[in-house]
């Protein structure tokens, strides 16, 4: 997976990119795991948007 790097007037919020680092290396993984990858992802990026204004 090919990742490209956010504009600099673009703000992540916290958690967002490093809960995307967890696909870095899903080609070289079987697929049965990535589910796993994919729901991990999922919970992180749900915990770090909720937290955008404290919903």
């Amino acid at each position: 997976m090919t990742s490209q790097p956010l504009p600099a007037t673009v703000q992540s919020p916290a958690g967002v990119i490093e809960s995307l680092s967890g696909l870095q290396d899903l080609d070289d993984l079987p697929t049965a795991e990535h589910v796993a990858r994919f729901t991990a992802l999922h919970n992180a990026l749900t915990t770090a948007l909720s937290s955008i204004d404290d919903v």
